[in-house]
């Protein structure tokens, strides 16, 4: 099998149950648990949004070009609160839409300690899953992406707002009681909530925690390693080794762990 690859498509279920994009091809990867597996960077980068070949791989799969046009790869995709679409500058106005413009959720997750984190109204569980988190919890729905970034920084005064991504690796994070958490932590920033709806508007802030359930995330991984090697594939196109697991975006190998998701839109050949 040959072709470029996406993000690994995850699926709920008692594990998590991976699948990768390789061109028109899906291979499912949990059967692969435990065995030998080995794949080779071919050399080439195709952009994912203009399919052009590209030296190299700009906002997670897109050229240069690509890169400099496209809302998907704007600063405010990294940043919400600089969200620039009420003022007319938003790159493509409809993809503003479709992706911005929609109820956004403010929830925390347990990846290696408890942090905050805004997603889509559809992106939900697959934004946890994506980033490792062992259980979450949606407390906020809001009108928008902007407003999520915003409250996403009051909340960020208390907590973390980034994954410790070798921690992560590392093993199962312990639990923590995330409804306790997100009372005492809403509790610290009323007033601030308060400001910024009246700001966007009565409504544009939905308390939803009474209603929400915390979700817990199993991954599919034998064994977690000591240590955290990262394999790159531009510096060692060839990758073979034990299949141990899958978290996140990573695949964890006996000679180390590599994020799949980094790779988008490189062209790999899939050897055993």
């Amino acid at each position: 099998m040959i072709g470029t690859i996406k993000k690994m498509r995850a699926q709920l279920g008692e594990s998590i149950d991976y699948f990768l994009p390789l061109g028109e091809q899906e291979l499912h990867l949990n059967p692969l648990i435990g065995s030998s597996i080995s794949f080779q960077f071919t050399g080439n980068i195709y952009c994912s949004a203009c399919s052009k070949k590209t030296k190299k791989s700009y906002s997670q799969g897109h050229c240069f070009v690509c890169m400099r046009k496209l809302a998907a790869c704007d600063m405010c995709v990294m940043k919400p609160e600089t969200c620039h679409y009420d003022v007319g500058t938003c790159r493509e106005p409809q993809w503003g839409d479709t992706h911005c413009m929609v109820p956004h959720y403010v929830y925390l997750s347990n990846t290696s300690a408890i942090k905050v984190g805004i997603t889509r109204h559809n992106q939900i569980p697959t934004r946890w899953i994506d980033q490792g988190a062992s259980e979450a919890l949606a407390i906020l729905k809001v009108k928008n992406r902007h407003l999520s970034g915003l409250v996403e920084i009051e909340l960020a005064r208390f907590i973390g707002d980034k994954t410790n991504w070798r921690n992560m690796l590392k093993g199962p994070a312990d639990s923590i009681d995330l409804v306790t958490q997100a009372r005492q932590l809403l509790e610290q920033i009323e007033p601030e909530l308060k400001a910024l709806e009246q700001r966007f508007g009565e409504g544009s802030i939905e308390h939803i925690l009474e209603s929400e359930s915390v979700q817990q995330l199993n991954f599919p991984v034998q064994q977690y390693p000591e240590k955290i090697k990262s394999l790159n594939l531009d510096k060692e196109p060839l990758v073979q080794g034990q299949l141990l697991g899958i978290k996140g975006q990573y695949l964890y190998l006996d000679c180390g762990v590599i994020n799949m998701r980094k790779y988008s839109s490189y062209e790999l050949e899939w050897l055993s």
